[in-house]
């Protein structure tokens, strides 16, 4: 499967494109995984928006990037998510290396910090991120802070 990316600040995100995003996240956050939070907190605005379109146009897979000093000291990655009708295609690997690479062209090449879901820690290993302290219970689901020097 070909994906179209695009890597937008807010401000530039289309009302179409915000509706299929925020829906995005909550099919996976919200209902898929049962967790009741507040997805919609007050970072959206000052991030990145990496969004992969199929070729029909629908929005399957998307980040959060931010700079340096918002989320974490270092660039971050973050509300990283693809469509569940289409993980079989191994579009989460190409989702973190087009966002890997937004970081670097937005911001330089840098150290990245993500908070990762404990059972994804093999896969972000893979990419070069490493465990980085103590794991946390985030709304109830266990995650490592992990960093990519």
């Amino acid at each position: 499967m070909t994906l179209t990316w695009t890597t937008k600040p807010f401000n530039a995100l289309t009302l179409t494109e915000l509706y299929t995003l925020l829906q995005l996240r909550s099919e996976v956050f919200v209902v898929e995984q049962t967790c009741a939070f507040q997805d919609i907190d007050g970072q959206d605005q000052v991030a990145y928006h990496l969004l992969g379109h199929s070729e029909a146009g629908e929005l399957v897979a998307y980040t959060r990037l931010f700079a340096a000093g918002i989320s974490y000291p270092e660039a971050s990655i973050g509300r990283v998510v693809v469509s569940p009708s289409t993980r079989r295609y191994g579009l989460g690997r190409e989702l973190l290396r087009q966002s890997i690479a937004a970081i670097e062209t937005l911001f330089g090449a840098q150290p990245i910090q993500i908070g990762a879901q404990l059972y994804l820690q093999a896969f972000y290993e893979s990419f070069g991120f490493r465990q980085h302290g103590q794991g946390y219970l985030e709304d109830g689901i266990p995650h490592i802070h992990m960093i990519r020097a």
